[in-house]
């Protein structure tokens, strides 16, 4: 089958890769969709990041190279032995989180900080394929009106809902999202759909200030321009110091800001956050969210599909997809689907 394939930073390789069967408690999936995601950008810009180089991972047992994608649908094709609950023809979203099931955080139900943390498509091989193996625990099971292209991009949105959840969001509460990638487009949408009183959207882009406003944005502005100390959450999506600042300086005394962009080491001024007794919260992957967004979808007709611009082959996806993300197209583009 068709893979693609991550050796190193800038090398992607569209190959021919051994078609494994399922193992136990896995389940192989013909690949409908997937995702490229910002982590799968870091890994192929300057990684590796996630993508483990040394000791095989410790839930997935690999190594690079491998498979590439986390935010993936598809149909099942083949069920491993000891797999209920799953036939072939199943129509199914992919949560490519690993647990183990057994450390603390497992048993606490908190399987996003599982000691063995890690995704399918960074930790293990993923969905840029034509077929993926995937323990049977990763799948859910899609209603009939719910579209394999929708499905996939259940993943981001799953971030989003997340990082709402995390933020303690109140009906009728102020919002702030610093940041219009998909992840900031969603929790725009999202927030929108929990109930937020206002949400006040910032980026540089006008295309994506624009989607914002038809995604529930009450208001769209350019960088700088958020209204000072008004919002009473403030979701950072982007992972710079610079940002940070900007939500911080966005939110009121005693307000929350949550971290959900990809960032470094950053300063700021420590003596202000303790002033004003703002809060940061810090977010990572998700957990028991999938239900809620096929609910929405189905019953409610969400349509979390607006984030895609572009659907290319897996044949594209170096040139049509990473490189165009880091390059001239990342202005226009804003999520890239795979279809294998």
């Amino acid at each position: 089958m068709k893979a693609a394939v991550w050796y190193q930073a800038r090398d992607v390789r569209v190959e021919d890769v051994p078609s494994a069967p399922p193992g136990p408690g896995e389940v192989a999936i013909t690949v409908a969709y997937c995702g490229i995601c910002g982590s799968d950008l870091h890994e192929y810009a300057d990684g590796p990041h996630a993508i483990p180089v040394g000791e095989p991972h410790p839930e997935s047992g690999r190594r690079a190279p491998l498979t590439l994608g986390h935010e993936f649908s598809g149909t099942v094709a083949e069920v491993g032995p000891g797999v209920e609950g799953f036939s072939p023809g199943d129509r199914v979203a992919v949560e490519p989180h690993y647990r183990c099931g057994d450390c603390a955080r497992c048993r606490a139900g908190e399987y996003n900080l599982c000691d063995h943390f890690g995704f399918a498509g960074l930790m293990g091989d993923g969905g840029l394929a034509e077929r993926a193996v995937v323990p049977s625990y990763m799948l859910h099971r899609l209603p009939d009106n719910v579209s394999l292209e929708q499905a996939a991009v259940f993943e981001p949105a799953a971030v989003a809902l997340h990082a709402i959840r995390r933020s303690g969001l109140v009906p009728g509460e102020s919002v702030a999202v610093v940041g219009l990638g998909p992840i900031g487009l969603l929790i725009v949408q999202l927030a929108a759909r929990y109930g937020a009183g206002r949400v006040v959207a910032s980026d540089p882009s006008e295309k994506r200030r624009d989607l914002a406003v038809r995604l529930g944005a009450t208001e769209a502005v350019g960088v700088g321009a958020l209204p000072s100390g008004d919002a009473d959450v403030a979701f950072e999506a982007v992972g710079t110091e610079g940002t940070l600042r900007d939500s911080l300086a966005a939110t009121r005394r005693g307000g929350r800001v949550v971290l959900a962009g990809l960032g470094g080491t950053f300063a700021f001024d420590a003596f202000a956050l303790v002033n004003n007794e703002q809060s940061i919260i810090g977010t990572v992957g998700y957990r028991d969210v999938h239900p809620e967004l096929i609910r929405l979808a189905a019953e409610e007709g969400m349509d979390f599909t607006p984030i895609v611009t572009s659907t290319v082959p897996l044949a594209d996806v170096v040139a049509g997809g990473f490189e165009t993300l880091l390059g001239a197209g990342s202005k226009e583009e804003i999520k890239v689907l795979v279809r294998p």
